[in-house]
């Protein structure tokens, strides 16, 4: 393993880029070279620039290709990639398929899952990624990634860029409903999930053999640009820990006690769907109080999935909770759609608290809103009324009330 991370200070443009020379001069890459960022999503992650770099060193002499680890997200428009990878021409981008690209390359038996579970989860999980990653087409592969706290695997990244970001229906299904048997507050921020376990057994049993390099960053997003803390390469999970490690001091926010009001934002163009910006609630939902209120702007979200199968599914199920989701599953309600019901589970306050979802109406509007199981307001009047672009994360007093307001929840989690 190879790595800068700094707590007080981020890294300048020279240590990184020169990190990443060093690493290639010395494992130097073959002639057909595979970058794996995620998407847009993580426009905070620092990927984006890794990304443009390392295309521009090697693409006069390589053969490179970028396939963006979307995993069950909306694939990115030109604009889009443009914006995040710049410099990269369209040309160079594949497509990742989650329902139609990926093959089998083994499976964690039950009893594996069952032991690092606890019990909960009692059945084998087929390992399915991309074809085109064990095709032999690709002498090399950089798995580019943001470790921070995640709702389903505990510390993103590392292996789950592959398994799930290029991943196929089953490990996606059944590792999101590993998280909600197992409960969120048990995953969040833990780099020692049951969920990592198993992917951990798929990094060691299927996936070592492909030489991966996986390039983890550490970041801040501070003026709405991300601030690189830590940069980590190598093939090992040692990478991972030294990344999980500088994060769980950068992107975790210890609070002295729950909050009886937070206010989060999501930056319209990072968040379109309450498929992704319900993170807005995964990582505040250990910081605020019984009885509390959650209140979310969301001026760009229209929809509820990233694809039209999960939006449909939501419209009918709605986040309702444990104790009305988990008995649909059981029945069979989600099959081939599992991490949906680990979604709306996730999504939801358990009853504990009241949820405020605030959508432009001419994008989601109050009846689709309230009928998913939330409150609503319009977003316009509240914008309005919180001036997010003025304010930075952090406890706010004023304007006759008190709360704590998250600027990008995203690269955080918060809890007492």
């Amino acid at each position: 393993m190879t790595g800068l991370g700094y707590e007080d200070r981020v890294l300048t443009d020279g240590e990184w880029r020169g990190l990443l020379d060093r690493w290639m001069l010395e494992h130097v890459p073959g002639r057909r070279v595979l970058l794996v960022p995620p998407d847009l999503t993580r426009c905070y992650s620092f990927a984006g620039a890794i990304t443009s770099y390392l295309y521009r060193k090697l693409s006069a002499t390589h053969e490179v290709s970028v396939m963006p680890a979307v995993g069950t997200h909306m694939q990115m428009e030109e604009s889009e990639r443009e914006a995040f990878f710049p410099g990269v021409p369209g040309q160079a981008f594949l497509t990742h398929d989650w329902r139609e690209d990926a093959v089998c390359v083994g499976t964690v038996p039950a009893a594996f899952c069952e032991r690092v579970s606890g019990g909960l989860w009692k059945e084998d999980i087929r390992v399915q990624v991309n074809r085109r990653l064990v095709s032999g087409e690709f002498d090399s592969v950089f798995s580019i990634g943001q470790v921070v706290p995640h709702e389903v695997v505990g510390m993103a990244n590392y292996t789950k860029n592959i398994v799930v970001g290029l991943g196929g229906r089953e490990m996606i299904n059944k590792s999101h409903m590993i998280s909600a048997v197992c409960g969120i507050e048990s995953i969040m921020g833990n780099p020692d999930s049951s969920v990592r376990a198993v992917f951990d057994y798929a990094q060691r049993e299927f996936l070592d053999r492909l030489g991966i390099t996986f390039i983890l960053t550490v970041t801040q997003e501070e003026k709405r640009e991300a601030r690189l803390y830590g940069l980590y390469l190598g093939e090992g999970r040692d990478t991972f820990e030294a990344a999980s490690a500088l994060a769980a001091k950068k992107n975790i926010t210890w609070l002295p006690e729950r909050e009886k009001k937070v206010v989060a934002y999501l930056e319209p163009s990072e968040f379109r769907s309450m498929w992704v910006g319900n993170k807005a609630i995964y990582r505040t939902r250990m910081a605020i109080a019984d009885g509390g209120e959650l209140v979310i702007l969301a001026p760009g979200v229209r929809q509820f999935g990233e694809n039209d199968e999960v939006d449909a599914c939501i419209r009918k199920c709605g986040y309702r909770g444990t104790e009305r989701i988990l008995p649909l599953y059981e029945k069979g309600a989600f099959e081939g759609l599992e991490m949906v019901a680990a979604h709306l589970i996730h999504g939801s306050s358990e009853d504990r608290f009241r949820i405020v979802y605030a959508t432009d109406p001419a994008l989601l509007s109050q009846k689709e809103v309230e009928s998913a199981g939330f409150s609503w307001a319009d977003v316009r009047e509240l914008l309005d009324v919180y001036r997010p672009e003025e304010k930075e994360t952090g406890r706010i007093r004023g304007d006759g009330e008190s709360y704590y307001f998250i600027k990008t929840p995203a690269v955080g989690l918060w809890r007492v």
